[in-house]
C-alpha cells in the first residue's frame, strides 16, 4: 500500500478576513500564504500552528452553511466530512481559555473512552478538542 501522511484540512467561510482574525485570535494560528484559487473562484489562506495546517477559503457566492450543521448531533445524521478534530492535554483548562476569549462552544461531552468539545468557528463551523483518557 502506499505510504501517505496528514497535509490539511480545509474550510469554507464567508469572509475570509474574519477567518483570519478568528483563527488567530482564539486559537492561535498563523496564516501560511495567501492565495487565489482562479477555478473555484476562492480567496484562499493557508494558516499554520506547529505541525497542524489547514486551508480556508472565501468563495464567491457560496452558499452560507446549513443550520443542521452548526449543531454537532444534527450534523452527524447527514454524510460527508463533519468536523476538524485537536487533541488537548486539559479540557477543563481549555474550556477556560475558550470562554475568556468568547468562543462560541457548542457541546462538552464525558465520556468513560474521552472528554471533548464542540466551538464553532466565526462561521458557525465546527471543530472538535479532544482529552483522551487512560
Amino acid at each position: 500500500m502506499a505510504e501517505f501522511t496528514f497535509h490539511h484540512g480545509g474550510i469554507s467561510v464567508p469572509s475570509l478576513n474574519e477567518a483570519i482574525a478568528w483563527y488567530g485570535r482564539v486559537l492561535g494560528f498563523e496564516v501560511e500564504r495567501r492565495f487565489y484559487i482562479e477555478a473555484a473562484r476562492s480567496r484562499t489562506a493557508m494558516f499554520r500552528k506547529g505541525p497542524l495546517r489547514f486551508e480556508i477559503f472565501e468563495v464567491e457566492g457560496a452558499a452560507p452553511l446549513p443550520e443542521e450543521r452548526r449543531s454537532p448531533q444534527a450534523d452527524l445524521r447527514t454524510h460527508g466530512n463533519k468536523h476538524l478534530a485537536f487533541r488537548v492535554q486539559d479540557l477543563d483548562g481549555f474550556l477556560a481559555e475558550m470562554e475568556a476569549k468568547g468562543a462560541d462552544i457548542a457541546l462538552v461531552v464525558r465520556e468513560p473512552f474521552g472528554n471533548g468539545c464542540f466551538i464553532r468557528d466565526c462561521a458557525g463551523n465546527l471543530i472538535e478538542f479532544v482529552e483522551e483518557v487512560d
